[in-house]
């Protein structure tokens, strides 16, 4: 058994006196653990770059921000490079094309997401133009096909259903080109790693 053990010659103050059980309940087994579901609600509110991200999304665009150090463009855009850490002062549209990076097959079912029905690929997808890109599903193939440099297309909600959301696009799905080439794994988030 692992976990806190209480000093015996230390009695929090609450319990200092002796405790006993009501006659009525002295027979029922004690309560060993609980378990209880948490849920936190919460509105976050989208900085600069991440509502001009959002707001191309609207109209089918995919916005990244470029680092004013190293030329990298990550998508989403993040407001400040993760590699120099300066503020990102450039914006640009990327591709809603792209490759595989690396991928995850889920054979179990996801409680929040009802709508995933099991196997499902999520899946790291740079888009053209982008270094560093972000999680996705991809869909249209069979799981087993999917790996890594498989290229890939968006598949955008109806233009009627668009919203600034990040779910406008559906998924990705394959593209039938050939795969893009990651031989050396240095490139990954390189400037000019991306063919």
């Amino acid at each position: 058994m692992s976990g806190y053990q209480q000093d015996p010659k230390i009695k929090p103050t609450a319990l200092s006196g002796e405790v006993t059980m009501p006659a009525a309940i002295g027979a029922v087994e004690q309560v060993q653990s609980v378990r209880t579901p948490i849920a936190i609600d919460y509105i976050a509110t989208p900085g600069a770059s991440l509502s001009a991200y959002l707001r191309g999304m609207k109209q089918k665009k995919i916005l990244g921000d470029k680092c004013p150090v190293s030329g990298q463009v990550f998508v989403p855009p993040r407001g400040v490079s993760p590699v120099s850490g300066q503020r990102t002062t450039e914006m640009v549209e990327v591709s809603d094309q792209g490759y595989v990076e690396s991928f995850n097959v889920t054979r179990l079912p996801i409680k929040s997401r009802p709508d995933l029905n099991p196997p499902y690929v999520s899946a790291w997808v740079v888009p053209d133009g982008a270094n560093v890109g972000s999680i996705s599903l991809v869909a249209g193939i069979a799981p087993e096909d999917v790996r890594i440099g498989l290229r890939v297309r968006a598949v955008w909600k109806p233009d009627d259903e668009l919203e600034e959301s990040a779910a406008n696009i559906l998924h990705w799905e394959p593209t039938g080109e050939p795969d893009f080439v990651l031989d050396d794994l240095r490139i990954i988030g390189k400037p000019g790693g991306q063919q």
